[in-house]
C-alpha cells in the first residue's frame, strides 16, 4: 500500500507537469490565431466545407491540415507555417493521449489502494481480536492508561509512568530490557553488519531482529509524506523541534518505523492521538497525530507493521504543523528519556527501507 501510494504521488505529479504543457501550447496556439484562420481559410475554400474547432478536437484540424498538404490544397505560401501549425498539433495531441494514459493509470491505482485499504482493515481488525483474546483485561487498562497519562506533565514522565505502573506497559518493558541484554551479548552490532535488513525477513519473530543502536541507516519512515519541519530546527514558537514532522495525505497509512513493544497506545495532551514504542536498549519512538491507532499497550510489532491511520486535518496542537488543515506525523526518537536526531536511522532510499 506505501508503494502504491508512492505511485500515485508520483502520477499525480506527472499530471501536474503534462496539464501544465497542455495549457502552455494550447496559449500558444490561441496567440497565432490569425495564422491558423489564415491557413484554415484556404482549407475551407479548397475543400468547401467549415474548418474544424482547432482547440475543441486538435485531432480534426491535425487531419484536416495533413489531408490538405497532401492533395496541394494549401496554397505554396502558407505550406510553411501549415507544416508549423502541424507539427504543433501533432505534439498536442500526443500530450494529451499521454495524460489520459496517466489518468487511467491514476484511476487504476486509486482503486487499488481502496481495495487494499479494505483487506488491510480486515486483518487488523483480525490481529486486533486475536490481541484481545490473550488480554482479557485490554480495555481496563486502556482507560487506566488514558487516566495515568492525565497525571503527568511531560512524555517522558508519561513513559516512565506507564512502565512503572501499567501492568502490560511494565511486561513490555521488561521484555524489551530483555532482549537488548541478550543483543548486547550476542554483540549485535556485528550480527547487523553481517545480515542487514535480511534480519527483518523473520515475521513470526517476537523480539526485535537487531539491537535498535545497530539499526542506522536501515529503518523506514512510517508514512509516506514530506518533511516540514527537522530534529534540532524551529518548532514555530520559539523553541527547538525535538523530532521531525512529516505532512501527509488524508487517510495515510502510518506503520512502525522498528520493532518495538507498545508500551503507550492513546490521546495524550496536545499531541493528539500518540503511540509509545520500547525499541529496547534505552530507546524509545513516539508517534503522534494520528486519527485511530490500530495497536494495544503491551503488544509486540515488527518494522514496517501497520499500526494507526491519519485523519483528514491536523491532530497534533499547532506548533507542531505549519497548516492545521493538513494532517502531520509527528515523530521522535529518545535515548534514556533525552530526544535524539533520528536521522541517523533511516534508510537513505526505498530499496534500503526493510519491511517487517
Amino acid at each position: 500500500m506505501r508503494a502504491v501510494e508512492t505511485k500515485i504521488d508520483d502520477t499525480e505529479a506527472r499530471l501536474r507537469n503534462l496539464n501544465g504543457r497542455e495549457q502552455e501550447m494550447r496559449a500558444s496556439l490561441d496567440s497565432r490565431r490569425a495564422d491558423i484562420v489564415e491557413v484554415l481559410a484556404a482549407l475551407q475554400r479548397a475543400g468547401r466545407r467549415t474548418p474544424p474547432a482547432l482547440l475543441v478536437r486538435p485531432e480534426d484540424a491535425l487531419q484536416s491540415l495533413r489531408t490538405a498538404m497532401l492533395l496541394g490544397a494549401v496554397v505554396p505560401e502558407l505550406r510553411g507555417r501549415a507544416e508549423k501549425i502541424a507539427g504543433e498539433l501533432g505534439e498536442l495531441v500526443a500530450l494529451r493521449k499521454t495524460i489520459a494514459t496517466e489518468r487511467d493509470q491514476l484511476a487504476s491505482d486509486r482503486d487499488k489502494v481502496r481495495s487494499d485499504q479494505t483487506r488491510l482493515t480486515a486483518l487488523i481488525d483480525e490481529r486486533q481480536r486475536q490481541q484481545s483474546a490473550r488480554e482479557k483485561d485490554l480495555d481496563a487498562e486502556s482507560a487506566r492508561a488514558i487516566m495515568l497519562s492525565k497525571q503527568v506533565g511531560d512524555l517522558q514522565g508519561l513513559i516512565t509512568k506507564m512502565e512503572q505502573d501499567l501492568q502490560s506497559a511494565a511486561k513490555a518493558a521488561e521484555k524489551a530490557a530483555e532482549a537488548a541484554r541478550q543483543a548486547e551479548a550476542k554483540e549485535a552490532k556485528a550480527a547487523a553488519a553481517k545480515s542487514g535488513p535480511a534480519a527483518f525477513k523473520d515475521r513470526s519473530r517476537t523480539t526485535p531482529a537487531i539491537a535498535f543502536a545497530s539499526a542506522k541507516g536501515l529503518l523506514p519512515l512510517p508514512v509516506n509524506g514530506n518533511k516540514i519541519r527537522d530534529f534540532g530546527g524551529s518548532d514555530g514558537v520559539g523553541g527547538v523541534q525535538k523530532g521531525i514532522s512529516l505532512a501527509t495525505k488524508p487517510g495515510s497509512q502510518v506503520t512502525t518505523p522498528c520493532d518495538g513493544w507498545v508500551v503507550y497506545s492513546g490521546p495524550f495532551r496536545s499531541y493528539g492521538q500518540l503511540l509509545i514504542l520500547n525499541a529496547g536498549g534505552g530507546y524509545h519512538v513516539l508517534i503522534a497525530g494520528m486519527e485511530r491507532i490500530s495497536v494495544n499497550i503491551g503488544q509486540f510489532v515488527l518494522t514496517g507493521e501497520p499500526v494507526a491511520t491519519m485523519g483528514s486535518t491536523s491532530q497534533v496542537a499547532s506548533i507542531l504543523a505549519t497548516n492545521a488543515s493538513q494532517p502531520v506525523l509527528y515523530v521522535e526518537f529518545r535515548k534514556d528519556g533525552t530526544p535524539i536526531d533520528p536521522g541517523p536511522w533511516w534508510a537513505a532510499n526505498e530499496g534500503e527501507k526493510v519491511r517487517g
